[in-house]
């Protein structure tokens, strides 16, 4: 079985898209409608901004949203999901890809995410940290020891777990998980304790925007972050994207459970490889593979 895979934040570099924007009239049409719709020319920074730009929350999401939905809407024949999941903001060009979501009705709900989450950083300054080389078990026994916010927020493979929470939170957490053998505690460079507790002012406003869209029966079922279980049902899915906000990111559980359920081929679909990268520490005998514009 086919599955077709979105990454989320951090994918984004410079000049993002601008391949697909010259060569593809139907991209063009797309990237210009969503200039539209959110009221600013995010082509302008994709194609020709700077990595500063491309840093605004407001940028990072819908961006990287675009690359992934509309080198999607290039394959033509190709994209013939049997499967779908994406990492963290990747559930939203998911939820397109599998026509769970029209195209505009997924980007005003990235744009209002990110501006949402945005928010919720400045109200609370946090932080989170990847933490290599140990048992998740571990690592979560020793962020439920520390008298501060500091949860599990993204289960990437096998060994590679990021925490999310206050910047006192974080930093204990580092030191006791280095003190416990961890390879590396390294703080990341991000704007606040994403998928965790302190994002509940944004999962509130996330969710009255989310309860107001209209979601379709999709037509194949999405893996989601919540609990990494195949979804169809649109309230289901609605509940869950909700709850992602301040919920864990099981991206290790769902290559599992793809696995489990006959998943054969692995396709990633937007900016960069890492999701490849983390199937690999997982099982390395799933082809693997990026799509490729079609022109």
């Amino acid at each position: 079985m086919k599955a077709f895979v979105f990454p989320g934040q951090g994918a984004q570099y410079v000049g993002m898209g601008k391949e697909m924007y010259d060569s593809s009239e139907k991209a063009k049409e797309l990237f210009e409608k969503a200039n539209e719709i959110l009221g600013f020319r995010i082509t302008d920074l994709m194609f020709n901004g700077t990595d500063e730009d491309l840093r605004q929350t407001k940028v990072t999401q819908p961006a990287i949203f675009l690359h992934s939905v509309i080198l999607a809407k290039t394959l033509g024949d190709k994209f013939i999901p049997e499967m779908v999941a994406g990492h963290s903001l990747g559930e939203f060009s998911a939820l397109v890809a599998n026509r769970a979501l029209s195209f505009e009705d997924g980007l005003v709900l990235v744009s209002k995410r990110a501006m949402a989450m945005q928010k919720a950083c400045e109200a609370e300054p946090s932080t989170m940290a990847a933490i290599i080389g140990l048992e998740d078990k571990k690592v979560e026994d020793i962020c439920k020891s520390i008298d501060e916010v500091v949860v599990p927020a993204n289960y990437n493979c096998p060994g590679q777990l990021v925490i999310s929470g206050s910047m006192k939170g974080i930093d204990i957490a580092c030191e006791k998980l280095k003190e416990a053998g961890a390879k590396r505690a390294l703080p990341l460079k991000v704007g606040g304790a994403f998928h965790s507790p302190l994002m509940e002012l944004a999962r509130v406003e996330l969710a009255e925007a989310i309860e107001t869209t209209k979601f379709s029966i999709p037509i194949c079922a999405v893996y989601q972050n919540v609990n990494a279980k195949p979804v169809a049902k649109p309230d289901e899915i609605k509940q869950n994207l909700v709850a992602q906000l301040t919920s864990p990111v099981r991206w290790t559980q769902i290559m599992n459970n793809m696995i489990a359920d006959g998943m054969t081929s692995y396709i990633e679909v937007g900016p960069g490889n890492v999701l490849q990268g983390l199937l690999k520490k997982v099982n390395r005998q799933i082809e693997t593979s990026g799509a490729k514009l079609e022109l």
